[in-house]
Order: C-alpha cells, then sequence, then structure tokens
C-alpha cells in the first residue's frame, strides 16, 4: 500500500508499505477513502513531539470501509462504511468506565498521561496513522462508528477530531448564558470551538488570530467578532478593553505549541525545544479571562515543562479545564447538531488533495500558504 512516512523534521514521503495485518482478535484492518492533516500533525512535522520515530506514519483523522475483521469482531462487517476517532482505547479499564476515552490505561506504555492516539508518535503508543491506504484499527468494537446514510463523508471525516475537539472544548468552559467567549487560535479546532460556543448559550464571541484569512473564515463560518493580535501592542489590554476592563468569562486555547507574539517563548518552545512547546496563547488566557473565570485547553503541548504563568491562575481564582477530546463520546450531540444543520463542519475545508501530493499539503499548511486552513487528502485504494 501507499503511506505516508516521516524521515525527520520537515521531510516526509510516500513509500510502498505493507498492508497491516490482524495482530487481535479484536482488531480490524480499514481501508481509507478520506484522512486530513490536523494542525497538531505540524508538531510532528516540526520535530516537535518527542519520540517521533522515523518510519512513522502519522495521521488520526480519517474515515474508511472496513476491509477485514478479526474473530472477536462483534459490531463491523466488511464493508461497513466506519468513522475511527482519533483516540484509541479499550473501553473497560477504569478511566473508559468513566467516559474518559483519551487516558485509556491499556493502550500505551505511556498510559500515566495520555491513552492511545493514531500516528502520534511513540509516545501517544506507537500507532500508525490513517495517512494510508490501510490502517490497523484495535479495539474495533469500542471505537469506530457505522456513518449515517445521511452524514456526509467530509463532515463524518471532520468528526474523528477537528470537530469533536473544538466542541469539547467549548463544554469544557462551562459556558452560561449570556458568557462572552475568546477563542485564542482561527485554525479548525478555534473555529469549530467558537461556532460550538453558540450552541451553548453563549452571547458573545470573539477568536483571536494574527492571520486575516483565518480571521475571515472565523467570521465566515463561527460569526465571531475577530481581533488580529499583531495590530494591538497588547492584546490582554485590548481583550480587558473589550469587555468592560473585566475579561472573558471563558477563553479557549486553541493554539498550543507553536503560538506566535512573543519572541523569546517561540525561540525557547518552537525552535530550541527547551519547552514542551511556546505557552504563549495559555498565558495570554490566563491574562485575559476575568478573575474567576474559566480556561479550556485545547492546544496540544509537549509533555516537558513550560512557562506557564500559574501563579497568576492562582491568584485569579481561575478554573483551568484540559484534555484530549474523548471524540466518541461528543457524537451523538454532534450528529444531532449537523443533522438539525446547526454544524456543517465540512465548511472549513479549504483544500483537496490526493495522497501523493500530501508533501505539498503539509508544507501548504506549516508555511501558511493559499488561505489553507483545512486539508482533506483522498485515497484510491482498491
Amino acid at each position: 500500500m501507499k503511506a505516508m512516512v516521516y524521515r525527520g523534521p520537515y521531510k516526509i514521503r510516500i513509500e510502498e508499505k505493507d498492508i497491516p495485518r490482524i495482530e487481535h482478535p479484536n482488531d480490524a484492518i480499514i481501508r481509507v477513502t478520506k484522512a486530513a492533516i490536523c494542525g497538531s500533525d505540524l508538531h510532528l512535522y516540526h520535530g516537535l513531539m518527542p519520540d517521533t520515530r522515523v518510519g512513522t506514519t502519522f495521521g488520526h483523522e480519517f474515515i474508511g470501509v472496513v476491509h477485514e475483521v478479526g474473530p472477536s469482531v462483534e459490531n463491523l462487517a466488511v464493508g461497513d462504511r466506519v468513522m475511527v476517532p482519533f483516540n484509541i482505547y479499550c473501553g473497560s479499564c477504569y478511566f473508559c468506565a468513566r467516559g474518559l476515552y483519551s487516558n485509556c490505561h491499556n493502550v500505551n506504555p505511556n498510559a500515566t498521561a495520555v491513552g492511545g492516539i493514531y500516528g502520534y508518535s511513540h509516545t501517544c503508543g506507537g500507532y500508525d496513522g490513517g495517512q494510508a491506504e490501510y490502517v490497523r484499527v484495535p479495539f474495533a468494537d469500542v471505537g469506530p462508528s457505522i456513518i449515517p446514510d445521511w452524514l456526509d463523508d467530509e463532515d463524518a471525516l471532520l468528526m474523528t477530531d477537528a470537530l469533536a475537539t473544538g466542541y469539547f472544548g467549548a463544554q469544557l468552559g462551562d459556558i452560561r448564558h449570556g458568557d462572552t467567549v475568546a477563542v485564542f487560535g482561527a485554525g479548525p479546532v478555534g473555529l469549530c470551538a467558537a461556532k460550538s460556543a453558540w450552541l451553548m448559550g453563549a452571547g458573545r464571541v470573539i477568536v483571536i488570530d494574527h492571520l486575516e484569512y483565518r480571521l475571515a473564515k472565523a467570521r465566515e463560518f463561527a460569526h465571531a467578532e475577530t481581533i488580529d493580535f499583531a495590530e494591538h501592542d497588547d492584546i490582554v489590554v485590548t481583550m480587558k478593553r473589550a469587555t468592560d476592563n473585566l475579561g472573558a468569562d471563558v477563553v479557549i486555547d486553541a493554539v498550543g505549541a507553536e503560538a506566535d507574539g512573543n519572541f523569546t517563548q517561540h525561540l525557547t518552545g518552537s525552535k530550541l525545544k527547551l519547552q514542551g512547546g511556546s505557552p504563549i496563547a495559555l498565558n495570554w488566557a490566563i491574562d485575559s479571562v476575568r478573575k474567576g473565570g474559566t480556561v479550556s485547553v485545547m492546544g496540544a503541548y509537549g509533555p516537558i515543562f513550560s512557562a506557564v504563568k500559574f501563579g497568576d491562575a492562582v491568584n485569579k481564582g481561575l478554573t483551568l479545564r484540559m484534555n484530549q477530546c474523548p471524540a466518541k463520546r461528543q457524537w451523538p450531540r454532534l450528529l444531532e447538531h449537523i443533522r438539525n444543520g446547526y454544524l456543517t463542519p465540512s465548511d472549513i475545508v479549504t483544500h483537496r488533495l490526493p495522497l501523493e501530493a500530501i508533501g505539498e499539503g503539509y508544507h501548504m499548511f506549516s508555511a501558511k500558504l493559499d488561505g489553507c486552513i483545512k486539508t482533506i487528502i483522498t485515497m484510491d485504494a482498491a
């Protein structure tokens, strides 16, 4: 099969790999029909995620058709059209029993922190991902779901991570009716978080970024107010002035480890890798939320130290909520919103490329070229 293969920072190739095989009775092999490039894939591409090994296939957002099932699989059959959450989880451990699928204790040797994630380094279990013609899906009776006939392929694909994570970010904000919600980052997750905030009762939604084409999408897709932080000397002061000098009720960090805006933090976190990422957006979130407010963290950070303003969070009495999204837990409500016309996640898709052009897709997304917000990769496996 053809698969995207990591060969070092900024180096990916399309190579021939063996079609994965059933390794456990609960496995399924999925023939991938569509995958996506996620903003967090760029952390791998840039060499920021520990233990990202040469030869790995990325991709944690994908849908496809069941190609083969293990002898213990009961809920799937060959030919089923399925969407697969980015989390790999057993469904029965202490954490899965509590709906914390992203913290499963049985799928990752490093599970004291994160659970398993497709195509996201050996820090997250070492599983190959779905930017390939075929992928092995463990615990196939637990993770994948059959795609309803009425659901568009691209909308289903966005539910595997970007939409679910954005919705979860808004959910963690514990938004009350009439709240002012600020979202740092107008990438796919930030856009979905901003859109979801309205569904949870927000009275005002503000999106902050420094790329005009992404801010334009925030106005169009999420109907949000927008602020270009590059146009202001101090974005925290600007946010305070925009909120009666109190701060937003809820702030969502949808940026993560490669945030711009502070040279020293960006240099030490993103370039020299002395921190687990550049916590600029997170510190801005802490400083621009009101006292007693809530900060929801959806941006991905590495597992090592980051210079976060924790003292400010303590002194302001903030609630900080964060986790990798347990994607499948969000699906029932998201399906309802999509069917009722409140959400059309595929509206954020800007580019569609064949697998052979995935290198171009990564470069375009990384360098912020051609108005790229979300790229879908289409497979042609027989």
